[in-house]
């Protein structure tokens, strides 16, 4: 802001010193060798360093007297001294400013990094446990509806097995009476004769008309041969029935447990889940939260930064240089004043 200000002052005096070595060449002979000494030694280190102080003196010390010449010296010395005790200040104030906007933009920065990158990982966590959410709950579904659908079979075969059962059951039970009305009426019928003796017979119809009638209970193609037979079928259909119903009511009740307890292992592994969803949702609205406030922050750093640049970054000429040539400008003016104290 000072070398700029600085800057502003030197233009408005520069049309006064664009002239002077024409102005030089005019003098009379009442300008003595040490004014023109003194006016092309000004002159020479004012193209010299650019400086249009020193021009608008060279100017000024081709006419005015000498005292005002002086005077004015002193003036622009004590100016110069202000301006670099001013721009020293200010050189302090920018180095500390941008000092400590530089720290917190860096740090900002790296919190706005972190933060962003934080939010990140944790969308994709949540992602991934909702995905998982929804495979468990549907895998859940899959199992309740598989034992539900074995459930419905084992009733109707555990239904129909019952019924064979109770059926073979019966119907040995049929069967062994049956036998036994048979064993009995035969029995009966081997006491006594079914035909009494007749008279108009003849004798070989006779004795076989009188001999008891035992039908046909010796023979395997019998009647009480085949319910033997049919008698054993019936048991050896309870007897396989039976046997089924027990091994599929082992694998229903095996298959049962084992789908309950993997049900209820992923039921607690989705809770487990959905807590961890829902504190990551948590999580991640707070960090949102802060980012945004962090990332404003950075904003206002930023914002304070571009405020500083024009006074403290982009000055044209460093500090030092500027430093250098207002003390060669001082030097020279005070060299300056000497030749003038000589008069």
């Amino acid at each position: 802001m000072q070398f700029q200000a600085r800057k502003q002052a030197q233009d408005d005096f520069a049309d006064s010193g664009t002239s002077s070595l024409v102005q030089l060449k005019r003098i009379g002979s009442e300008h003595t060798d040490k004014r023109r000494n003194l006016v092309t030694f000004l002159q020479g280190r004012a193209q010299k360093l650019g400086s249009k102080y020193l021009s608008l003196v060279a100017a000024r010390a081709l006419t005015d007297p000498f005292g005002k010449v002086k005077k004015m010296i002193k003036d622009l010395i004590v100016k110069l001294l202000e301006e670099a005790n001013a721009e020293a200040d200010q050189k302090g104030y920018c180095d500390s400013e941008l000092g400590a906007n530089k720290q917190t933009r860096d740090r900002k920065t790296n919190e706005v990094d972190e933060l962003s990158a934080n939010v990140e990982k944790l969308t994709a966590d949540l992602s991934q446990f909702r995905e998982d959410i929804g495979t468990l709950s549907q895998e859940i579904s899959d199992l309740r509806s598989s034992m539900t659908k074995a459930t419905e079979l084992r009733n109707q075969e555990s239904k129909q097995n019952t019924e064979t059962i109770n059926e073979s059951k019966s119907a040995q039970v049929a069967v062994e009476r049956a036998t036994q009305v048979l064993k009995e009426f035969y029995g009966k019928a081997s006491e006594s004769a079914l035909l009494q003796e007749n008279d108009s017979l003849d004798d070989d119809m006779a004795q076989v008309a009188s001999a008891p009638y035992k039908g046909m209970q010796a023979s395997k193609g019998g009647i009480v041969g085949m319910l033997s037979v049919i008698l054993s079928d019936f048991a050896k259909l309870e007897a396989t029935t039976s046997s089924a119903e027990d091994e599929a009511s082992t694998t229903y009740q095996k298959f049962i447990d084992d789908s309950t307890q993997d049900s209820e292992v992923k039921g607690v592994e989705m809770d487990h889940l959905e807590k961890k969803a829902q504190t990551t949702e948590e999580t991640i609205r707070s960090q949102k939260k802060e980012l945004k406030a962090t990332q404003d922050e950075l904003d206002a750093a930023l914002d304070y930064y571009d405020k500083l640049r024009p006074d403290c970054v982009d000055t044209g000429v460093s500090y030092q240089d500027r430093v250098e040539m207002r003390q060669a400008e001082i030097q020279s003016l005070q060299e300056a004043m000497k030749t003038l104290s000589e008069q």
